[in-house]
């Protein structure tokens, strides 16, 4: 594969794969376009029940955004507004992707690639993986765009840390932050991170949707509309729903079709 970033099937999971490694993963702008439409097309797929995403080479997810593009992309206000433009749009692809979304982390995961794994549900990373967006060295700022889930995801005291006094961190500390969900053995965390993915596309791929929708929307103070309200209870008209609670009633295992 040349691509730099490709998608990989395995039944019903996709592993999309930043693939850069001989700059461990840094992002640069055609990863970015990469990334949306790869994750677009993921979102768009009914028969999708977990989305992986990790680095290529096993010795970083990301290193971050690729600094050798500033000049051409960053240079200026103007510049960073246009490059958002387009990284923006990538980022919210990760974000919103109906299906439950794991980053595996294997060796470094900072600045923007940080910034993607935050954007995933769950976070699996090895004892020797380093965190952080140390962009106080480069004398950057996180647009309030971009600070907006990792704030609201990991509170404001998480935020501080990695920002203002902006060390990278081991995962134990990751660990103590909520930044990641699991710690593995570093020769054990993609097999984590499948046996993961394997759990969540045995369950009903429904109930996974309708319960990542609902957590996030809670994280909004707005008051639920009645229709939000209403589509609570929309999975009891579901052939999943059905197909549950016979399975448990005969005492068999469930075989969801995703209708």
């Amino acid at each position: 594969m040349t691509e730099q970033v490709y998608v990989e099937r395995d039944g019903a999971i996709a592993t999309v794969v930043l693939n850069q490694p001989e700059r461990r993963n840094a992002m640069n702008l055609a990863m970015n376009q990469g990334l949306k439409r790869i994750m677009d097309e993921c979102d768009a797929d009914p028969d999708l029940r977990c989305v992986v995403i990790r680095g290529a080479g096993g010795k970083a997810f990301s290193a971050g955004a690729d600094i050798s593009e500033f000049e051409q992309t960053r240079s200026s206000k103007e510049k960073a507004k246009a490059f958002a433009e387009i990284t923006h749009p990538a980022m919210d692809a990760v974000r919103d992707c109906r299906h439950p979304t794991i980053a595996l982390i294997e060796g470094m995961c900072v600045g923007g690639g940080f910034g993607v794994a935050a954007l995933c549900d769950f976070r699996v990373c090895g004892e020797s993986s380093r965190f952080g967006v140390p962009v106080k060295r480069l004398g950057l700022v996180e647009s309030p765009d971009e600070l907006d889930m990792i704030v609201r995801k990991f509170g404001v005291n998480a935020a501080l840390e990695i920002l203002v006094l902006g060390e990278l961190i081991g995962a134990a500390d990751a660990l103590r932050l909520g930044l990641v969900t699991r710690v593995a053995p570093d020769d054990q965390v993609a097999a984590t991170a499948y046996d993961m993915a394997a759990k969540i596309a045995e369950g009903a791929p429904l109930s996974a949707r309708w319960h990542k929708k609902f957590i996030y929307r809670k994280l909004d103070p707005t008051p639920l509309t009645q229709a939000e309200r209403e589509e609570g209870y929309d999975c009891f008209d579901t052939e999943d729903f059905r197909i549950g609670y016979k399975a448990f009633l005969a005492k068999e295992k469930a075989t969801f079709v995703g209708r």
